[in-house]
This record gives structure tokens, sequence and C-alpha cells, in this order.
């Protein structure tokens, strides 16, 4: 199950990512982190140490090597240059089960804390003034589209601020988002804007409340959020040592309990791969006509096979 976590600046939201990434792996659980944020702060929130470097290369350091890859045999992308981040998966398409024996795993997943994390790259000088970041987060996109994950598999992705998950079709591309939310004004208005947007497309949208200090910061947010509020985590003193360096203890047992709600919530959702491979197709539509086939000098809507059915069903067996 792919699992997204978004909210207003500051909210917690790659804070929330790393616990419950942790929180699937201390209970054995299948699990890849990804770092689809800006900051790019997922890996020190996970545990590493502030003078250590991520060594795995970023996802977006090697686009057109990705994109060669997942292609495969498809014979609608005859070329890498061919392919954009909205490409969907078709027959002859390298797709990948998590963390198996593939290139991309084996390139770019980096265990921290017991977490196998990739990251998306942080903005460099080059693109400063001439890219939006998420030409960066396309790698993601193209991964997730390719991606047969299962019952009792979590892919869990720290996504960037507010409403700017929009500007792609990325946030289609799970099964479970959790918006993370302050008891706050600014933080229920991004709340309130992104299930409004979320809602166009039949994406639901539930509520982590955090930071949560008394009953009345509760009350707020049931006020506020109403029945999306899932569960809530309560001003961690664990999680703030932790952030000065001073990894002291265990979280507290009510926040672990929250921990232990989100993953019934996620699992309680049903994969739907058809809904799946529509929005992708859609968003491929939408990409190809607004800019992605001036880009290229080609029609991209000719890379949509009308046949492929996604999900566990699309693996060939091997004569």
């Amino acid at each position: 199950m792919r699992v997204a976590f978004v909210g207003k600046g500051g909210s917690g939201k790659t804070t929330l990512s790393a616990l419950f990434s942790l929180h699937l792996a201390q209970q054995g659980a299948p699990v890849v982190a990804i770092d689809g944020d800006i900051n790019q702060h997922l890996a020190y929130a996970l545990g590493l140490d502030e003078d250590e470097i991520f060594t795995a290369p970023p996802l977006s350091a090697r686009t057109a090597e990705i994109k060669d890859y997942l292609r495969g045999t498809n014979p609608r992308i005859p070329t890498a240059d061919a392919m954009v981040k909205t490409t969907p998966a078709g027959r002859g398409s390298q797709l990948l089960r998590l963390l198996g024996e593939d290139e991309i795993h084996a390139h770019h997943v980096q265990e921290v804390a017991g977490v196998p994390l990739m990251i998306t790259g942080a903005f460099d000088e080059n693109d400063l003034g001439v890219a939006c970041y998420h030409s960066k987060l396309g790698a993601v996109e193209m991964y997730l589209n390719h991606l047969v994950d299962e019952a009792g598999e979590y892919v869990v992705v720290d996504m960037t601020a507010g409403a700017d998950a929009f500007a792609s079709g990325l946030f289609t591309r799970f099964d479970m988002t959790f918006l993370v939310a302050e008891p706050t004004l600014k933080s229920v208005s991004v709340y309130r804007q992104y299930r409004d947007h979320a809602a166009e497309f039949g994406i639901p949208v539930a509520v982590v409340g955090n930071k949560v200090t008394n009953e009345d910061d509760l009350r707020f947010l049931r006020t506020h959020v109403g029945e999306d509020l899932v569960a809530h985590c309560e001003l961690s003193p664990h999680v703030r040592h932790r952030e000065q360096g001073r990894s002291q203890g265990t979280l507290e047992q009510r926040n672990v309990r929250t921990l232990e709600q989100l993953r019934s919530a996620v699992d309680a959702r049903s994969k739907n791969w058809t809904a799946f491979q529509e929005h992708a197709v859609d968003f491929h539509l939408r990409n190809a006509a607004a800019w992605a086939n001036s880009a290229t000098g080609q029609d991209l809507t000719t890379q949509v096979d009308p046949d492929f059915r996604h999900g566990p069903e699309a693996f060939t067996p091997v004569a």
C-alpha cells in the first residue's frame, strides 16, 4: 500500500513519515520510505546523524537511466527520450516488486535506522530560477507508476508541503493520504484546500492531528475536521529530544497507539488497480496536451496501452 504524508509546512509531516516508517520496519513489515519534500530532511528524521551524508544517489540524478530501465520492451516507448514522468506502464514495461532485485532499488536504496530509504534529491545551484521541484519528483512518479505492491507491503512518501502537491499527478499514486494538521486555523485551512482539490479526483484524505497538548486542541480539530480525523499525536518530548540530537528513551505509548491506528487505517483500504491505471492515463493525456507533446515533438497519447491491466496479473509467467 502506498501512503503519502502531506500538510502545511512545519505541521510535522516529515516527523510522522519517519515515525510511521520506523514503526512498520520495527514490526517486520516490508517498507520503503521516499523523501519527496523539497527540504530533504527525512533521512535525518529517521535517525541519520547531522554530520553524516546519505550516500545513495538521488532518484532525480539518474532519471534518464530510470526511464530506459522502466520502458523495458514496451513498443509504445521506442526511446528513453520519448518517456515523460506521466508515461503509464504498458505491456512490455519493466514492472517492479517492492525491494525487488532490480537496478532502481539496487542503486537508490540505503537503510537508515532499519528503514530502506530513497530520496528525490535537493535543489542545486543549476536549478535555481530555471526549474521547479516537480521536475525532480518525476522520477518518484515513474517509480510508483511501475510498482506492483501487495498487501502487507508499504511505500511511505513524505510529500511537498501544502497544495503544491497538486502541481503533478503524483497525488493520485497513493492508496492512503494522511494530512497532518496542527490545531491551528492555518493548518486546517490547508486541510480544506487539499481535501477540496483531492475530492475532484475521488482521492480520499484522512487527517492526523499533531502537536495536540490538551482536550481543547482535540476539540478544535474535531470541530474543523470532523470525521476525517482518524488519529492524533500528542506533543512529544521524545521527538523533541531526537530533533535536538538527544535520542533518549522511546516514543510515548499514546503516540505509539496512534501509529498503530494509522497502520490499521491503511490496511483497511482496498487496492484498486483499475482506478490507479485510469488516473495514470488521465494525467498522462492532460500532460501530453499541456506540454509533453510539444516538448518531445511526439504524440505521447499513443503511449497509452488500452489492453494493459495493472497489478499482479500484469506479470507474465516465464515459460
